[in-house]
Parts: C-alpha cells; sequence; structure tokens
C-alpha cells in the first residue's frame, strides 16, 4: 500500500527488524511524530520474546515507515545497499532530526553539519540515514 496525499504518491520504506519492530517504530515516532500502527502476530513464535509485529505503519508528516519483525527464508542482512533518503526544510531542522536519530551516539552529536549538504548516519536499530537540505 502507497499513502497518497492530496492525489499525489508518498514514498514509504519498508524495514524488517527482526524481533525489536515495536521498539524500532515508537522510536521513530519519537523522532517524526505521527500515528503508530502496530499489527501483532496472533498467537506467541518460540524464536521471539516478545509478541512479533506482522506489520507496524508509522504515518508521519513527510514520510511512512511500514515494518516487520518478520523475515525472509534467508534472514535479515545488514549492509551499506540501501539507505533511507530525507529532505529536510532547513539546517535547523536537519539538526534537530540527526539529535533524535542520533540517540545517545555523542560522536554524531558533535559534529558540525551546516557546512554539508548530505549527511549519512547508522541509527541504534542499523538503519542507514542520508539526509539531505532543501535548498
Amino acid at each position: 500500500m502507497v499513502a497518497q496525499t492530496n492525489g499525489k504518491t508518498r514514498s514509504a520504506v519498508f524495514i524488517t527488524f527482526s524481533g525489536n519492530c515495536k521498539k524500532a517504530l515508537t522510536f521513530y515516532q519519537s523522532c517524526f511524530g505521527g500515528i503508530l500502527h502496530l499489527e501483532p502476530f496472533k498467537e506467541e513464535l518460540k524464536a521471539y520474546k516478545e509478541m512479533p509485529i506482522v506489520c507496524g505503519t508509522l504515518l508521519a508528516d513527510g514520510i511512512t515507515i511500514h515494518g516487520s519483525d518478520l523475515v525472509h527464508n534467508e534472514g535479515r542482512k545488514i549492509g551499506n545497499y540501501m539507505a533511507v533518503f530525507l529532505e529536510c526544510k532547513n539546517s535547523k531542522d536537519r539538526t534537530a532530526l540527526i539529535e533524535k536519530l542520533a540517540a545517545d551516539r555523542k560522536d554524531l552529536l558533535e559534529t558540525n553539519y551546516d557546512i554539508q549538504n548530505l549527511i549519512e548516519l547508522t541509527d541504534v536499530f542499523d538503519v542507514r540515514w542520508i539526509l539531505a537540505i532543501n535548498n
């Protein structure tokens, strides 16, 4: 399902979290705001500590994030082949978002990002973000 706003198609991202979908999407809600909807699995699964999320959706201004705890048969592989690209309105908005996504990573918070057009960071859930400033 692709969200639509004012008749225009809006992009979305789907991320497999493999056991911490609820925690991850709740974290992203604290970063972006929005409405979070979680669909848990109907019964407990042995491999999961908590009830796994079949599909979760965060609908926020400017971004839609879908996620699931259920992975493909080959498992979840972390790599540098995919990143979420997000255009920020200005440097101030981007800095505020970096502070939220960085969480406890002080190395990301001590950098001066004002002189860079593109910023890349990896959050605590191993999701790679590329944050640009809308010129």
